[in-house]
């Protein structure tokens, strides 16, 4: 446990924490400490392991530079700006906290950065927490964990979802330490877009994550949880592509940096065996937590319906038109067929009719549009409302937001877009790909919007409410963040009927 904690002296405050005293630095009124190991390097004799308790060190630690990153995969120049950070301490949180001293008692937020599972690194600079600590009276947690084949493949040998063991790991260090930093143990949030949002549910349903977090709030939940056949299937595919098994001592043959080729090549050419993973084939998703009935016992929605997440107060929701910005990353934007529209109806919309009725229910939408609801029902707007369905079930709260702002950037043709919620919610807009989205000079309207949800982001940290009234089977409260926010009833209704009776499974090996 920690033991004692020094007031901020100048722009150099010092902490003790279980393995040792860190020094770090304030900026903009906050005091940030950096690349603060939770877990031995995940390398060796360890690598494919589960995380490792860390080793203590005498003297004081600086904590002023971001840990290196895992492995990346090649998207987004991620796997170049891994290489360009050279060390193998991955397992590394950052904290920064306005007030870091032990008695200050703040509500504490994890971050769990996104990625496919397949990239993620907490040194981003939209994810930096200055702002949100600052402002919102909270002390920020981000942290780095194990992706693509590090963390997710499923390898003889190794324990599965290493990648959720690590973040695991991460809270169990928030909850021996981050008393020392000024937070309250006991008020602890998780928080996470995207893969990160799929994580968070993941840790609502692990028994090993029980008790180490208070509150969730999953940003675009992805439906893709592996059963353990299709995950066995894909990690021998990419093991082939090296010439190797997808065992333990075959894969610690290649070097960790070498390691996220085979999953890249894998996605290149995933839709060649659609006829076995189905869904995930087509839309390039190699790797996705394992329902493996050990560390993961169930899917989410199963293990919340089922009582798990009685006891965690949950925030969830999802962007307008999450498949806009992946349209555009694909060069289809305006470019879809009514033969890939149909295709997509086919393999993505739930139940035998489920094309007819995404038909029958927006009897005016042409390709562009079908191919974009149903991609995004698929992958992140139904998994996320299901979600507080099945929290409700489980005798549990949910609160149910949707982003509908349209991004300004891009001459305003990405609508409310994959991504976008995740500047709004840290109030770094102009900062690293954000600028993208919302430009390099974010309007009135935008900063508005950011301090609304980042009030609403910590109010929730803090009390358990955002500001909106809880979602129910009945009246289905909504809070729609615009320009001008409201609370109505869920408005997708037309694909929440259609997916109504859906139920999110392990995905299957389907062939072969």
């Amino acid at each position: 446990m920690t033991t004692a904690a020094s007031e901020p002296t100048g722009s150099e405050p010092e902490v003790r924490t279980a393995a040792g005293e860190l020094r770090g630095t304030v900026e903009e009124g906050v005091a940030v400490f950096r690349g603060i190991p939770f877990a031995e390097p995940p390398v060796g004799l360890l690598r494919f392991a589960a995380p490792q308790p860390v080793r203590g060190w005498d003297g004081v630690r600086m904590a002023v530079s971001y840990g290196p990153p895992p492995p990346q995969a090649g998207h987004f120049g991620m796997d170049a700006l891994a290489r360009d950070s050279a060390g193998d301490d991955w397992l590394t949180v950052n904290v920064w906290s306005p007030e870091p001293h032990p008695g200050a008692g703040l509500p504490v937020m994890v971050w769990i950065p996104g990625g496919a599972y397949s990239i993620g690194m907490s040194r981003l600079p939209e994810y930096d927490g200055a702002r949100l600590a600052r402002d919102g009276g909270v002390v920020v947690v981000t942290l780095n964990y194990r992706v693509g084949m590090e963390g997710f493949a499923h390898i003889d040998g190794a324990p599965a979802n290493r990648g959720l063991l690590d973040q695991v790991a991460a809270l169990e260090w928030v909850r021996d330490n981050i008393r020392a930093f000024g937070g309250d143990p006991d008020q602890v949030t998780v928080f996470g877009q995207s893969a990160g949002g799929g994580s968070v549910a993941a840790l609502l349903a692990m028994p090993r994550a029980a008790g180490l977090f208070r509150r969730a709030i999953a940003q675009s939940v992805p439906g893709t949880f592996f059963s353990p056949a299709l995950a066995a299937d894909i990690a021998a595919a990419c093991a082939a592509e090296l010439g190797l098994r997808p065992t333990v001592a075959d894969l610690s043959t290649v070097a960790p940096d070498q390691l996220p080729t085979a999953g890249d090549a894998i996605t290149a050419k995933s839709v060649s065996f659609a006829e076995r993973w189905g869904p995930v084939a087509h839309r390039s998703i190699p790797f996705s937590p394992v329902v493996d009935g050990d560390v993961l016992p169930v899917t989410p929605w199963q293990a919340l319906a089922d009582g798990a997440g009685r006891d965690v107060d949950l925030l969830v929701g999802h962007t307008r038109d999450e498949q806009r910005l992946l349209t555009a990353l694909d060069g289809l934007l305006g470019q879809v067929t009514e033969e890939q529209a149909a295709a997509a109806l086919q393999v993505f919309a739930p139940g035998p009719d489920g094309a007819q009725r995404y038909r029958d229910g927006f009897p005016a939408a042409g390709p562009d549009e079908l191919y974009e609801l149903v991609n995004s029902d698929w992958l992140f707007r139904m998994p996320s409302l299901h979600l507080a369905g099945a929290q409700i079930t489980g005798g549990g709260r949910a609160h149910v937001y949707e982003l509908t702002w349209p991004a300004p950037g891009m001459g305003g043709v990405l609508g409310a877009c994959h991504g976008l919620d995740v500047p709004l919610v840290f109030g770094n807009l102009g900062s690293g790909q954000p600028a993208a989205l919302i430009g390099e000079s974010p309007s009135p309207a935008a900063e508005e919007l950011s301090s609304c949800i980042r009030t609403a982001w910590t109010a929730f940290a803090a009390h358990g409410d955002p500001g909106w009234d809880p979602y129910d089977a009945e009246q289905r409260l909504t809070r729609l963040f615009d320009t001008r926010s409201a609370v109505t009833a869920y408005p997708e209704e037309t694909s929440r009927l259609i997916w109504h009776d859906h139920f999110f499974p392990a995905l299957p090996i389907i062939g072969g």
